[in-house]
């Protein structure tokens, strides 16, 4: 009789479960992969409040902002264009990018080329910092994705990949610290991983996937990815549905995806693998070693998830509003970084259109 109950129990749970899993999915809209529609929501059916969306504008305008995406349930509520730019403008996502990143690490490891336990040096080649050995072997993959790798972040140049810029200082996860040259190596990885460019993987895997454009581009030591502001929001609603397009997983482990929009070490709760965590009790910034006592962005929601890049490039993924937000263009606030009292602000005008 116990058996028959549990039994019972355990097939309603699993039912309940799967229908939480899949009722984002069923009222998402996914846009076309080979063509450039992709259907409109009117403010009258979202309910936000039409007076809201000039001041909106006209704030994101002065700003210095070139384009300007909101999704509902994966349909476009507000679409704006300005200062230079249109819809065919292909601009920087810098730091946001890194985002793609960890999606494509995630990728690879299920596919059996690598795992984010290992030491990165099994995918780097041999003296690829001027760490000794034993020091190198005990850097994983995952310390990349999550700022740790214990990396001198002293060095003059933090974006240099020569091994002689990458010295030690901390033992791997024992700091945060945002080092682009520890990050800038997960190309690296990757492509050692799988045998081919870390670009190549990329499109075949990700980009042409959901119908992204956009290319990686040189800029130093350092290579953004460049695309329009549809590509981020398209990218932006495969994260809203956990890595699903429509009916087809592009990342088949929802275990990894969990990982990587939640804290992934216990140094700076607002940090995933290489996704900024809103709602969280502490973050660190880059550049900075502090730690302060606040959430990342007050006035955002707590489940937030964000790219975040330099000049004020922003990627922000809402499961909680089922919305989607890109803004890209020139930066708004004086701030160099990828996080900025920028977001904090365009969340206060966003709160009065949405809530």
């Amino acid at each position: 009789m116990k058996k028959t109950v549990f039994s019972f129990f355990f097939t309603c749970l699993g039912i309940l479960i799967s229908f939480s899993q899949n009722t984002n999915k069923d009222i998402l809209y996914f846009p076309p992969l080979n063509n450039n529609e992709w259907e409109t929501i009117t403010m009258e059916e979202t309910h936000w409040k039409t007076s809201e969306v000039e001041p909106l504008l006209n704030y994101i305008e002065s700003k210095g902002t070139k384009a300007f995406i909101i999704l509902k349930d994966g349909k476009i509520a507000l679409e704006w264009y300005g200062n230079g730019a249109d819809s065919n403008s292909v601009l920087p996502w810098y730091s946001a990018a890194k985002t793609l990143a960890a999606f494509t690490i995630g990728i690879a490891q299920n596919e059996g080329y690598l795992s984010i336990e290992d030491p990165s040096n099994n995918y780097l080649r041999k003296g690829w910092s001027s760490l000794t050995e034993s020091q190198e072997s005990k850097i994983t993959v995952k310390h990349h994705l999550s700022m740790t790798t214990g990396l001198d972040y002293t060095v003059m140049n933090k974006n240099c990949t020569l091994p002689r810029c990458l010295t030690y200082k901390n033992a791997p996860g024992s700091f945060w610290y945002y080092h682009n040259a520890g990050y800038t190596k997960t190309h690296n990885i990757v492509a050692g991983a799988v045998k081919q460019s870390f670009e190549s993987y990329f499109n075949e895997k990700l980009r042409d996937k959901i119908g992204m454009q956009g290319e990686w581009k040189r800029l130093g030591y350092a290579k953004p990815f460049y695309s329009n502001a549809r590509s981020m929001a398209r990218f932006g609603l495969l994260n809203l549905n956990k890595g699903i397009w429509n009916n087809t997983p592009i990342l088949k482990d929802p275990e990894y995806f969990s990982a990587m929009v939640n804290t992934s070490q216990n140094q700076n709760e607002s940090y995933g693998y290489l996704w900024w965590l809103n709602g969280k009790e502490s973050y660190r910034l880059p550049g900075l070693t502090k730690k302060f006592d606040s959430k990342l962005i007050p006035n955002a929601p707590d489940d937030l998830i964000a790219g975040l890049g330099k000049n004020d490039q922003k990627l922000y993924v809402v499961p909680s509003k089922n919305i989607v937000v890109v803004r890209m263009g020139d930066k708004a606030k004086k701030t160099r970084f990828g996080p900025s009292n920028f977001d904090n602000e365009l969340w206060e005008k966003l709160n009065k259109l949405i809530d």
